[in-house]
């Protein structure tokens, strides 16, 4: 941005936190963000409810936009910034706490009528992983993302890193059972695609023209029996002999471009 060029507004609610810095986690039902693409966003989500932005001056400055006049801001070094945070995390600068995004029901994605994939996700714990699905997700046009409330890694600084911004933009849910959810899904019209390497058939044989649902598993063990059951299709990704397998991260967003691509 040119200087002196006027900034837009950021749409985000501030709201006020109780404590002091350095505490190096936050405060009890708050989570804390951190890196510019991941506290942008969030500041720009006007369904997130901001507490506190700790920031360096020129982490302000790298912004989109300015912060409302009465937003809670506190200034501090590049030291301080990184007792807010894990260990080593990349903050830019900027580490913002606010309330988890509010909870989002299947029902709403499904009568939604987006005609972008679900993601379904067993087990996948890490939320490096998840939040990289989560990326990719978004940049090809998912509707939702689909994990059990269990076994899924929570809302969290290191998930919205690894998002770069996209957890903000793609809708989240978590289901108490996933095999109901995927019987959910298919009433609504979605063909479930499970993702397997012992699969004879491959992604592109296995795709249809209509909603898809892509299922994936856990890296190491993959799905759940019941969960693979619970899919239309089985499919693998055509890679080399030379590689085992994909990192799931790499074969969501394999799979979710294959389905734009169709």
């Amino acid at each position: 941005m040119a200087k002196g060029e006027r900034k837009r507004a950021l749409r985000g609610r501030a709201g006020r936190m109780k404590g002091g810095r350095g505490s190096g986690r936050a405060s009890t039902g708050q989570v804390r963000l951190w890196g510019r693409h991941a506290v942008e966003a969030a500041l720009k989500n006007p369904d997130r409810v901001h507490r506190k932005l700790w920031a360096t001056r020129e982490g302000i400055e790298s912004l989109d936009g300015d912060l409302p006049a009465d937003f809670p801001v506190e200034y501090a070094d590049v030291a301080d910034l990184a007792r807010l945070v894990a260990k080593d995390a990349p903050h830019q600068g900027l580490v913002l706490e606010c309330v988890p995004l509010e909870d989002m029901h299947l029902d709403e994605v499904l009568v939604a009528n987006t005609a972008g994939p679900l993601v379904i996700l067993d087990q996948v714990t890490d939320p490096h992983n998840v939040g990289a699905i989560i990326r990719s997700a978004a940049a090809f046009g998912a509707a939702a993302l689909v994990t059990q409330d269990r076994h899924a890694p929570p809302e969290s600084g290191v998930l919205a890193k690894s998002a770069s911004g996209a957890l903000e933009a793609l809708p989240w849910v978590r289901v108490v059972n996933l095999a109901r959810a995927l019987e959910q899904i298919a009433e609504a019209g979605f063909w479930r695609i499970g993702l397997t390497g012992s699969a004879d058939a491959t992604l592109a044989e296995a795709l249809p023209e209509g909603p898809v649902a892509l299922v994936l598993g856990a890296e190491g063990a993959g799905m759940r029996q019941n969960i693979e059951s619970h899919c239309d299709a089985l499919a693998r990704l055509p890679i080399g002999d030379l590689i085992e397998s994909l990192n799931v991260s790499n074969a969501a967003a394999i799979a979710l471009y294959a389905t734009a691509s169709r």
